[in-house]
């Protein structure tokens, strides 16, 4: 499937760099099991980039960052992003063979996805890639 615009912003790519203008830079989740959470978002694939009492950064494929920040919640809940991988069937083999719940990989139009709960006890959703072109 491919994805185009009809009505191309002025920031646009360029033959010499064909990545889109804008990024998201960070997004943030409170976490009440801080260093497990971390543990977690390491495992499946983050680089941490920095970290200091109650709070780290990861960074993600493109750039963007994962701000984690320890704060109690009265309940975990869904987070508000989603995360795409190259391989589907890998990640979640390697998240349910670690101990971490997941649902079967449920197969989609756009996206074939399966969730997984992480040490905080927030629901990530995991879907398989479609990025038209470098990122």
């Amino acid at each position: 499937m491919t994805y185009t615009t009809t009505n191309p912003s002025p920031q646009t790519s360029t033959p010499a760099d064909p990545r889109p203008a804008v990024a998201i830079g960070h997004v943030s989740l409170h976490v009440s099991n801080f260093g497990k959470s971390l543990e977690f978002f390491e495992f499946i694939g983050m680089r941490k980039v920095a970290h200091m009492p109650g709070m780290a950064i990861l960074e993600l494929r493109g750039g963007t960052h994962l701000v984690l920040i320890k704060k109690m919640l009265p309940r975990p809940n869904q987070v508000s992003f989603d995360l795409m991988v190259d391989d589907l069937d890998l990640h979640h083999g390697l998240l349910k063979n670690a101990g971490y719940t997941t649902t079967s990989i449920k197969k989609g139009g756009v996206h074939s996805s399966f969730d997984v709960t992480e040490p905080s006890g927030h629901t990530i959703t995991f879907n398989d890639s479609h990025v038209a072109g470098p990122v």
